[in-house]
C-alpha cells in the first residue's frame, strides 16, 4: 500500500509556520497597543471576526479551548464597543485575534505530530517485512 504522506521537512515547515503566525499575531498585539485611538476599532474587529471563523474548521476539534477563549472575547469586544468602550474593544479583539492564531497553530502541530506517528509507524511495518523477507 502507497500513500503520500508528508515528509519530516514538510512537518518541520508546517510547525515553523504554524510559530511564525503566533511570534507575528503577537507582535501586531504589541504594536497596536501602542497606537491606541478613540475610533470604533472596525478594522481590528474585522480582522478579529475573520480570525476567529477561520479557527472554528479543524482548530476547532484539535484546539477547541484556545477558539473557545477567541469567541468569548470577541463576544466582550463586541459587547465594549456596543458601550463606546472602544479601547477595551480593541484590546479584546486584539487578543481574541490571538487567540484565534494560536488554535490554528495549535491544530497545525497536533495534525504534524499525527502524521509523524503514521511515517514512524509506517517505517516500523517496512521494516519488520524486511526482516521477514
Amino acid at each position: 500500500m502507497i500513500t503520500c504522506k508528508p515528509t519530516h521537512t514538510e512537518i518541520r515547515s508546517s510547525r515553523t509556520v504554524a510559530a511564525s503566525a503566533v511570534a507575528a499575531a503577537i507582535t501586531v498585539l504589541i504594536v497596536s497597543g501602542c497606537a491606541s485611538t478613540g475610533d470604533m476599532p472596525r478594522e481590528q474587529m474585522a480582522v478579529a471576526r475573520a480570525a476567529v471563523d477561520r479557527s472554528a474548521g479543524p482548530a476547532g476539534a484539535d484546539a477547541p479551548v484556545e477558539v473557545a477563549e477567541a469567541r468569548s472575547k470577541l463576544e466582550r469586544a463586541t459587547a465594549a464597543a456596543a458601550r463606546k468602550d472602544y479601547d477595551a474593544a480593541r484590546r479584546l479583539a486584539e487578543q481574541a485575534e490571538v487567540d484565534a492564531n494560536l488554535a490554528e497553530a495549535k491544530s497545525h502541530s497536533v495534525r504534524a505530530d499525527r502524521a509523524l506517528k503514521e511515517v514512524r509507524e509506517g517505517i516500523r511495518q517496512l521494516r519488520e517485512e524486511m526482516s521477514r523477507g
